[in-house]
């Protein structure tokens, strides 16, 4: 008997970067104007900073596995919280491609459960592929 084939995904690092950047934007705004105004936003500015870099290590640090009979999701730095769905609870399939990750080559898949504590699971920023086959023909295994 062969393992189970775990599928392992985690956003890529243009979507962490994509989410980011209004943060870091801003980040160099409040630079600016401490270095033109007032002095004191430097300390906005570098809350700002430290904030967007947290922002971008908790994004790249979220991972999705896939396996025959479960979907599990972790996420966190200082604290990890993992949520498992068995696959199947999975009802349906949303798979939506703004115009920004389709230049990018990703996607944001949602999978609707009838689990009472996860209802909605989100895989954001994943790369494009035919993952939502891949899903369907677990699911169908599970049932």
């Amino acid at each position: 008997m062969e393992p189970p084939e775990i599928i392992q995904l985690r956003p890529a690092g243009i979507f962490a970067f994509i989410k980011i950047f209004p943060m870091a934007i801003c980040a160099i705004g409040f630079l600016l104007m401490a270095w033109r105004f007032f002095p004191f936003l430097i300390w906005l500015s570098l809350m700002c900073t430290l904030l967007t870099f947290y922002r971008f290590i908790y994004i790249r640090n979220i991972r999705y596995e896939l396996s025959a009979e479960i979907i599990r999701v972790t996420r966190g730095l200082f604290f990890k919280r993992i949520d498992q769905v068995e696959l199947f609870r999975v009802k349906d399939y949303v798979l939506t491609q703004p115009f920004l990750l389709q230049i990018f080559s990703l996607m944001d898949l949602e999978l609707k459960s009838t689990d009472p504590v996860n209802p909605v699971i989100r895989l954001r920023g994943i790369p494009y592929s035919d993952l939502v086959d891949t899903i369907r023909t677990h699911v169908q295994e599970a049932r």
